[in-house]
């Protein structure tokens, strides 16, 4: 029988997977709450499922691998909440799971390394959500979760150019202000690197080599188009939403030695020149 591959929050990171697992015979299901999704995961080529549907625990019933990016809500991760007895009923089968989380569970270490060893201190309410969903993925031992600790991701359709040509990129500068960023195509390859070579209850961090601030992401973008440098703006005048100043509120760099010593990763886009420089040629 053909390998599952179960979906839970069938997003941007699953959506560029589905097609390596396809090309390796695995059939992708993509759950959505609402069928309105429904196209976007069939475009990935993944089937589309509907959330809480008597459909989707039939599926289960055949999954072999897992996936899930869904976010935390009031206090609780909704699949193990929803699904946790079906994947506790099916778990001798399931060989692999993923959880994504985020790197936002460290909190602010004032621009001080971090590695997946580093004490969890998230100062804001989505990281401490994340903390607590790692957690209860984790305490799950019938499943191989594996938690992999995402940076800011980029890719085609999700970067700064848009931004930068329509003239709504602005460059905010906090000094000594820096991000961790992951290409999604790095992403991808650890996934696959790591349902190839499962370690349940791993957690790695998916990041590039060079955490770097904000502004010269913009401003390297802006220079690959050929087009006038965004305007500069202190932090403190910046108008920015609630969640976007959060952002701001953690300043981090995240080692990704692991990845690369456990999973022989080498990236693909070390930095974000890198990364820019083959989103713009992609696009031409």
């Amino acid at each position: 029988m053909d390998l599952t591959f179960l979906s839970f929050g069938h997003g941007y990171t699953a959506q560029a997977l589905t097609p390596y697992l396809n090309d390796k015979g695995w059939r992708v299901f993509g759950t959505s709450r609402t069928k309105d999704n429904f196209s976007n995961i069939e475009k990935s080529g993944a089937i589309p499922i509907l959330w809480g549907s008597g459909e989707l625990r039939s599926v289960i019933n055949e999954t072999s691998l897992l996936l899930s990016s869904v976010s935390p809500a009031n206090g609780s991760d909704p699949v193990l909440q929803m699904y946790g007895e079906d994947l506790k009923e099916n778990s001798s089968q399931i060989k692999w799971a993923g959880y994504l989380s985020t790197i936002g569970v460290y909190g602010d270490t004032k621009g001080e390394w971090v590695d997946e060893s580093s004490p969890l201190k998230p100062s804001t309410n989505r990281g401490i959500a994340r903390e607590n969903a790692e957690k209860n993925w984790l305490k799950y031992k019938f499943l191989p979760t594996h938690i992999f600790r995402l940076g800011g991701i980029y890719g085609p359709n999700r970067g700064p150019f848009q931004k930068v040509l329509q003239g709504k990129a602005v460059k905010i500068v906090k000094p000594g202000q820096v991000f961790s960023r992951i290409h999604i195509h790095d992403i991808v390859q650890t996934l696959l690197a790591s349902i190839s070579q499962p370690k349940p209850y791993s957690i790695y961090n998916l990041c590039d080599d060079n955490p770097a601030p904000p502004q010269d992401v913009l401003s390297y973008a802006a220079k690959l188009l050929s087009v006038e440098q965004p305007p500069t703006v202190s932090f403190e005048d910046a108008d920015l939403s609630e969640m976007a100043r959060s952002f701001y509120a953690e300043n981090k760099r995240v080692s990704n030695k692991l990845i690369k010593s456990e999973l022989g990763i080498k990236l693909m886009y070390p930095d974000y020149k890198a990364g820019l420089d083959n989103l713009l040629k992609e696009a031409q």
